[in-house]
């Protein structure tokens, strides 16, 4: 039910939607304990949205209240076939909701009946786009032997990248999986730490750890792993091979040497993907030392067949203020820059 009421305040037309939702279980779980998914439209959208029992009241602009009802309509089917529902989730599909707000959610799928929001199923979980620029990410990495996610921490980078990688290898397009980053706190040199290698390089490789064990079950991994149909390495180990038949992600790449990328892009064999994901902001090498993540960027942007997807502060999923400390340092650097040039 949609109704046009004039704002004398405004002086502007205010669109109201009544959205009612069959299951009364489920829509107290799409609006949120305490309606705190509502909150989240509200604060973000510009409307208010007042729930009551299974049915919810959305008022507002025209452009917020259409967002608001294709966001709860395509997040009330998700739960329907199954899914869970976190903050994140509401928040991601604000995001996506941009993408064509006019557009509403039966119009918003393919002729298959897949939705167009990028999604990345394994055995465990399923992931669906929560950025416009990780939608980007996720149909570059469908399409393309070798892509680049650049970025500020909290996109979403390395953690896409590792359950696409789970997914291609749990559906047999890939015969394993190789997770590499430079090993540059140790510089490379890991000979003086206690314990066996395993032992020295599991602190630099814990996060590709982390996101593995969130898409695959733990006994799967650890298996996996044992097998070597899941390596784990520190760059400098690539020097030599050829990876076929693989899914091949580098991490946390802006710490590479030029040589070493230059290294790394040479591995790459038939049937596999590569990922390469880094941060050129956040470079740990010696001063004047170039980049190999920043120097292969530049080389490689004329080859059609690579992607290079760029994140932005703007695509900060982890918590709000972490999209806020980034903006402020990305506006310092500018102003040093500025100052200096």
């Amino acid at each position: 039910m949609n109704k046009n009421i004039t704002d004398p305040k405004k002086n502007s037309v205010q669109e109201h939607i009544v959205l009612s939702f069959d299951d009364n279980m489920l829509a107290s779980q799409l609006f949120g304990q305490f309606d705190s998914h509502l909150a989240m439209l509200e604060q973000q959208l510009n409307v208010e949205a007042v729930a009551r029992g299974n049915r919810v009241d959305i008022k507002g602009g025209e452009e917020g209240t259409i967002r608001a009802k294709q966001v709860l309509e395509n997040l009330y089917e998700r739960l329907l076939s199954g899914e869970s529902l976190e903050a994140g989730d509401v928040d991601g599909a604000i995001r996506m909701s941009e993408i064509n707000p006019s557009l509403a959610p039966s119009e918003e799928k393919s002729a298959g009946g897949n939705s167009k929001t990028a999604q990345i199923s394994t055995r465990k979980k399923l992931v669906q786009a929560r950025s416009k620029t990780q939608n980007a990410y996720i149909r570059a990495m469908e399409k393309s032997e070798l892509v680049f996610g650049i970025g500020p921490a909290g996109t979403g980078k390395t953690y896409l990248a590792v359950a696409y990688a789970a997914s291609m290898l749990e559906r047999g397009a890939v015969d394993r999986i190789i997770l590499s980053r430079p090993a540059v706190e140790a510089g490379e040199r890991l000979g003086f730490l206690p314990g066996d290698m395993k032992d020295k390089v599991d602190p630099y490789l814990r996060p590709l750890y982390d996101a593995l064990y969130d898409m695959m079950p733990g006994d799967r991994v650890e298996r996996a792993i044992a097998s070597g149909e899941i390596e784990i390495a520190p760059l400098a180990f690539m020097r030599g091979r050829t990876l076929s038949n693989a899914a091949v992600i580098l991490d946390e790449a802006q710490n590479t040497t030029s040589m070493q990328m230059k290294m790394f892009l040479t591995r790459l064999g038939e049937n596999s993907r590569m990922i390469i994901t880094g941060d050129p902001s956040q470079i740990d090498l010696p001063r004047g030392q170039v980049s190999g993540l920043v120097e292969s960027l530049k080389i490689l942007k004329d080859i059609k067949s690579i992607k290079q997807i760029k994140f932005s502060a703007d695509d900060v999923v982890r918590h709000k203020l972490v999209a806020d400390i980034v903006k402020a340092y990305d506006a310092d650097g500018a102003k040093k820059a500025n100052n200096n040039g």
